[in-house]
């Protein structure tokens, strides 16, 4: 029997209380579960939630001596030190940089995750003037959003073997445009939802006993079909915007959406632009093998004027792009428990989608015509003006406007 169970079953019931307990309750829940657990449980116990070895064995002393602290009181009179974040002012935006380039997350939740351990973080940051320790890397993480995760919250499939290489590149690419005031795009489709008097996951305040009724069975309704949602992050303006489809999900519905982005957003922010930086998923509508996809963009090149680099995700990692995280998880959140009825109600619902950190979102309809099965022939493909990277030059290209 392995002790996958157990530490598992400590996480969650760290993450559960955690919130909610001041430094002693933390300390002597620690201890609780390092004694529970046995030999070797404050090691383990220490790993999963970041507190130290020191401090567990501390509470373990404390309730094997039922000692007390004060009423009112979390430690001893004089205890405790200045906070960290409070002496550095910089930790906090350098260790995020440090993990946004391999920064997981589940879109259709606020957690995120990173593939860095606390150890190669601790030596990073070491490198950029910074001392601090691995406990108060992990207390960073949580302020920023971030959590622990076991094994299997991060297994994918089989990864690329340049599935690292590929990320640190279109984190170098992102931040060069992004540091020349250069536009910078995530997009990708969200997922596709039936329109009509459907149950909506997610609940919502209403009087007791009144639950909003909708349909029992989940059957597509063939007047109101599905509502492809295709959306576009501005990553440098945290803004996003969404064209709700009624037709096919295909490259030419997908750039035309990229077009209505600029159009009513793009251009006015970066008036100045010169070129533009899509980062898109290797599969779907925008694909990296789609050649629809690339004499669309040849054609939106040629529209505005300036070049478009693209780099696509690596196989098996769509839950990394940023659009899915930044912007749709906001938007499942803000229609949780909302039936979606009409088109209507979806646009409006993800036009309201707003953040704290401020992020905020237009949305259009587009019931445009958008057949599948569009045929790119060779001579068609061979006359796009694409450049490709050095560095994986199938996922890595450039179009630029064709010279008349």
């Amino acid at each position: 029997m392995t002790s996958a169970g157990p530490e598992k079953g400590i996480q969650q019931r760290y993450e559960g209380l955690s919130p909610v307990l001041n430094e002693q309750g933390l300390r002597r829940f620690a201890a609780n579960e390092a004694r529970a657990y046995g030999h070797g449980g404050v090691s383990v116990v220490s790993r999963i939630t970041g507190i130290a070895r020191s401090t567990i064995c501390r509470g373990i002393r404390e309730i094997a001596e039922n000692r007390q602290l004060e009423k009112g009181r979390v430690r001893k009179p004089g205890g405790g030190r200045k906070a960290k974040l409070a002496e550095d002012t910089t930790l906090l935006s350098d260790l995020k940089d440090l993990v946004e380039p391999v920064t997981r997350g589940d879109p259709m939740r606020l957690l995120l995750w990173t593939s860095k351990s606390l150890r190669k973080l601790e030596e990073a940051l070491q490198g950029l003037g910074h001392s601090v320790c691995p406990h108060v890397i992990a207390d960073c993480l949580r302020e920023l959003g971030y959590s622990l995760q076991v094994n299997s919250k991060t297994r994918e499939g089989n990864g690329h073997m340049d599935r690292d290489a590929q990320f640190q590149y279109i984190a170098d690419q992102a931040k060069a445009f992004l540091t020349a005031n250069e536009p910078v795009i995530s997009v990708d489709t969200k997922k596709k939802e039936l329109v009509g008097n459907y149950k909506n996951n997610g609940r919502e305040w209403r009087p007791k006993g009144s639950p909003e009724a909708v349909n029992v069975h989940d059957f597509i309704d063939p007047k109101l079909g599905r509502a492809i949602p295709y959306g576009v992050y501005d990553i440098g303006d945290n803004k996003g915007w969404v064209s709700v489809g009624t037709d096919h999900d295909t490259a030419s519905f997908a750039v035309h959406a990229i077009d209505r982005w600029w159009l009513t957003m793009g251009q006015t922010r970066y008036p100045n632009a010169t070129r533009l930086l899509v980062t898109a998923d290797g599969g779907g509508s925008n694909g990296h093998r789609v050649r629809l996809w690339k004499v669309e963009l040849q054609t939106l090149a040629n529209t505005l004027g300036i070049p478009i680099t693209v780099c696509h995700l690596p196989p098996g990692t769509s839950k990394w792009n940023k659009i899915e995280h930044r912007l749709f998880s906001f938007i499942t959140i803000n229609w949780r428990g909302k039936p979606l009825r009409s088109f209507r109600t979806i646009v409006q619902l993800i036009a309201a989608t707003t953040t704290t950190a401020g992020l905020t979102v237009r949305a259009e309809l587009d019931e445009s015509k958008y057949p599948k099965g569009v045929k790119i022939s060779d001579a068609q493909f061979g006359a796009i003006n694409l450049t490709r990277h050095t560095f994986h030059g199938d996922w890595n290209y450039t179009i630029s406007p064709m010279v008349i």
